[in-house]
């Protein structure tokens, strides 16, 4: 059986310490090691900082939801917001030879995830879906 989590918050950068905090223990309790976690919350937060930035841009107060599910074999995260819906293809990561402060999350966000998806939702908004292959004999059973 899923286990199955929601986060719901407003587009301000001064709660996504506490994202990161329940991510990280979400993440462990999944299995992962902090190292792992640590990468997984990077990504996360980088993915929500994109939206507070980019879908948002920069208006607080805005809702940013993140549904979490851990299933038998995957971490799944999905980041939906009712911002300006982003053109797929603009999406992408800045050359890493660019030698400049800025415009590494997607690269990150690519890099620690097994898969990521973006979707525009169909009136208004997006959905990023970050999923991440559970740790080798990790097997999630329910504390019932």
């Amino acid at each position: 059986m899923a286990e199955k989590f929601e986060i719901r918050f407003n587009s301000d950068p001064r709660y996504l310490r506490v994202v990161r905090g329940t991510m990280s223990q979400i993440c462990e309790l999944a299995g992962f090691t902090r190292f792992d976690s640590s990468k997984i919350v990077l990504a996360i937060d980088e993915a929500c900082s994109n939206v507070i930035r980019h879908a948002y841009k920069g208006q607080s107060g805005q809702p940013i939801t993140i549904q979490v599910t851990i299933d038998h074999a995957n971490l799944e995260i999905d980041i939906m917001d009712q911002g300006e819906q982003v053109d797929k293809d603009d999406i992408k990561p800045r050359p890493l030879e660019e030698l400049r402060p800025g415009g590494l999350g997607v690269h990150l966000i690519r890099t620690v995830m097994d898969d990521v998806i973006y979707q525009n939702l169909a009136e208004i908004g997006n959905r990023l879906v970050l999923i991440k292959a559970l740790p080798k004999g990790k097997v999630i059973e329910s504390q019932n």
